[in-house]
């Protein structure tokens, strides 16, 4: 089994800027009004879907691009946290909780242009195997 990441975002050119040029990702191929984005583990498409639109057939929810909560988000496990930080804020991120430290390392919260949360994880030590049972 293989993992796909799809975003819906309202401005692909917008999202593609923040993306590569917030989070270091890359574009790969290029579909009929899409984007796939390489250099994460797996691809991230972005897929562009007008706010207001239903988030599926059988849902009367609508998309709506401020932030928003999900009980599935990203992180990006980053080498320099605070660099990573500046960067993804140049490209219009918002920090939403600085950078904590744990017993596996730095954590930063974030959210997109498009109201979604990310993390920024610095890795330190054992990374998690410090805090595994």
């Amino acid at each position: 089994m293989s993992l796909l990441v799809n975003i819906d975002v309202d401005d692909l050119e917008t999202a593609t800027h923040f993306y590569c040029d917030g989070l270091g990702l890359k574009i790969g191929r290029r579909f009929d009004g899409w984007i796939e984005l390489v250099g994460a583990s797996a691809p991230i498409y972005l897929l562009p879907k007008a706010a207001g639109t239903p988030v599926s057939p059988a849902s009367s929810q609508e998309r709506d691009y401020r932030r928003h909560w999900t009980p599935v988000h990203l992180d990006f496990a980053v080498t320099d946290i605070r660099a990573a930080i500046e960067r993804a804020l140049q490209a219009g991120a918002k920090l939403e909780r600085d950078v904590t430290t744990h017993a596996y390392g730095l954590l930063a919260l974030l959210a997109d242009p498009f109201g979604n949360g990310f993390c920024l994880i610095e890795f330190r030590g054992r990374g998690y195997d410090a805090i595994a049972l």
